[in-house]
């Protein structure tokens, strides 16, 4: 374990853990864990310029900030893992009025998603307890993330998904060579069901919300981010730098919780000086942590899911309390999407950005346009949109959004 990780915190009694004393939720009142570190040791002892210089560009460049030793990780690709890119959209800085809009674009990552991020800090934890199979429940990302990271080693992926995901995320997942359960009924029953699997036959669960290692996984963005911008901007003061506002695409709720840490490791760490406001975007046919945002409360209401943004359709938001922590500590806002907004979205970053994204993904720009047609975002601020999956996830879905090719016979038919 990292030296610096002295134990894990619940979320909803403050009740604290040892390292090794627990390892999913509180046993309490099945809060979710959030890791703890000792950050004054931390800023005493590491060197952020050290860590920047590293030629290591995986996950593993920020080992020091993670839980889990470099020992612990497997060969490619999760030893290559990370560092997708991030970079300027011109053409949305014209049309929204802004000063820099930033796309970190993990449909890069060797599953296609940003839940490799989370898988590859889930297996790392599973090889350093001598666990062979690892499950999860996911609506397809996660999933598909787990079994292509999985493929290669002794590791083996058991998968848990609701039985209308995407051929996509199915393909993703069974050429991988996964064991693939697909549940009649929702996501959350999905969720249901691999819990009691896990603790049938002695898996190690890695479902989000549920496996406090996924946010530990996840917060690299954040890292990421940081230190491009950083890079970017020619920076010799510092090698991290903050954003003004981070949007991200909201359903269980741990990549924002995920993103939001990473920042707010860095601010005490002292690497960065101020923290960025999060925008989280939700489906408004999914509307359970919404509606907790309206209340002014944290309660979370299990509501039937109708959208077509499988990514971020969920019933009851998994993580949902410490996304609406990060939003709110952040001074930021939860903005809702349409499902024709979404489709609307995937079209319009493909064509304005060069970006092909699934609509679950889309809802990050959805955000970007409603909080600036709002004013919740000035026109001198820095904003980065976090994209989270490829659009060849939901191929049908894209269509829907693109429309239809013209049909020809000959030139007679083709208009200049």
């Amino acid at each position: 374990m990292n030296p610096y990780l002295i134990g894990f915190r619940c979320s909803q009694c403050d009740a604290y853990y040892a390292p090794d004393q627990i390892s999913y939720t509180c046993p309490r009142d099945n809060g979710n864990l959030d890791a703890i570190y000792d950050y004054a040791r931390m800023a005493r002892d590491l060197d952020p310029w050290q860590i920047a210089q590293r030629a290591d560009r995986s996950l593993w460049h920020y080992a020091e900030l993670l839980p889990v030793h470099l020992e612990a990780h497997l060969p490619t690709p999760l030893s290559t893992l990370g560092w997708s890119p991030l970079y300027r959209a011109p053409a949305l800085e014209r049309a929204l009025g802004l000063r820099a809009v930033w796309l970190k674009d993990d449909s890069r990552l060797p599953s296609a998603s940003f839940k490799d991020r989370a898988s590859a800090m889930v297996i790392a934890r599973a090889r350093m307890m001598g666990i062979k199979t690892i499950c999860v429940a996911s609506t397809g990302n996660a999933a598909a993330a787990l079994a292509a990271l999985c493929a290669g080693s002794d590791l083996r992926a058991v998968i848990f998904v609701p039985e209308h995901t995407p051929e996509g995320k199915l393909a993703g997942m069974l050429i991988h060579g996964a064991r693939v359960y697909l549940v009649h009924g929702s996501y959350n029953d999905a969720v249901a069901l691999a819990r009691e699997a896990c603790q049938a036959f002695g898996w190690y669960n890695r479902s989000t919300g549920y496996n406090p290692y996924t946010r530990e996984g996840k917060k690299t963005a954040g890292f990421e981010i940081a230190e491009q911008l950083a890079q970017a901007n020619g920076s010799r003061a510092t090698p991290f730098r903050a954003p003004n506002v981070v949007i991200v695409p909201v359903g269980d709720g741990n990549i924002i919780s995920g993103v939001y840490k990473g920042f707010y490791e860095l601010h005490a760490l002292g690497w960065i000086d101020h923290l960025p406001r999060f925008i989280g975007v939700t489906a408004a046919l999914a509307p359970s942590l919404y509606r907790a945002w309206q209340r002014g409360d944290e309660t979370l209401e299990t509501i039937l899911s109708r959208t077509i943004a499988g990514g971020i359709g969920t019933d009851h938001p998994c993580d949902g309390v410490m996304a609406l922590r990060a939003v709110r500590k952040s001074g930021g806002c939860l903005i809702e999407a349409s499902d024709e907004e979404m489709l609307d979205g995937v079209r319009a970053l493909a064509e304005q950005a060069g970006v092909f994204v699934e609509p679950s993904c889309a809802a990050a720009y959805v955000g970007l346009v409603k909080a600036r047609q709002r004013s919740l975002i000035g026109p001198d601020e820095e904003v980065v949109l976090q994209l989270t999956g490829s659009g060849f996830k939901d191929v049908r879905s894209a269509l829907r959004a693109a429309g239809q090719p013209i049909p020809v016979r000959a030139l007679a038919d083709v208009h200049p």
